[in-house]
Order: C-alpha cells, then sequence, then structure tokens
C-alpha cells in the first residue's frame, strides 16, 4: 500500500539534512541509510515526479535520477514504483529503468 504521509516515516527522518545534502563519496553513505526504509520508493517518487535536483532521495543521488528521468521523461513514477513494489509491474519497471 502506497503511504501518502511517507515521510514520517522515512529512515532518514531524524537526520540532518547534511547528511542526505553531499557530494561525492559521502552520497554512498547517504544511500545506505536509505536501504531499509519502508518508504524509500514514496521517497523516490517525489524526488522524480518533482525533478529534485539536489540530494539524496529514495537510495538514488541526483545523477542517477536524471539519467533516469532523461531516459524516461514520460514516466508515471508513483504508478511505476507503485506497481514495482507488489511485484505486479516487474515489466514495466524493467521497461521503464
Amino acid at each position: 500500500m502506497w503511504n501518502e504521509d511517507w515521510a514520517s516515516q522515512a529512515a532518514c527522518r531524524a537526520s540532518q539534512p547534511d547528511q542526505l545534502f553531499v557530494r561525492g563519496a559521502e552520497q554512498n553513505k547517504a544511500k545506505k541509510l536509505c536501504a531499509g526504509c519502508p518508504v524509500k520508493a514514496e521517497c523516490l517518487a517525489e524526488a522524480l515526479e518533482n525533478q529534485i535536483e539536489w540530494g539524496v532521495w529514495g537510495g538514488m543521488t541526483e545523477r542517477e535520477r536524471r539519467a533516469l528521468l532523461k531516459r524516461n521523461p514520460n514516466a508515471k513514477w508513483r504508478a511505476v514504483l507503485e506497481q514495482a513494489r507488489t511485484g505486479a509491474g516487474n515489466r514495466a519497471v524493467e521497461a521503464t529503468v
């Protein structure tokens, strides 16, 4: 089920923003925080749908998100990620990513 109030359940909710808006190798540390997050898909959808340019969101850096958006400019990210979570949209996700 999609969580509209995802930010309150994010693994990073108690983190300092400085930990998520970093450059270079520090991004890998931020991505590790996302790895087990229960709302990783919601976070990533938020960043992709709003084309947020800075920080690590949903386990992806700005560079990774930019590349994904460039390859799939018209994707409906919430729908894609919601289907991926349920396993119902594996082919749709593979085609998009």
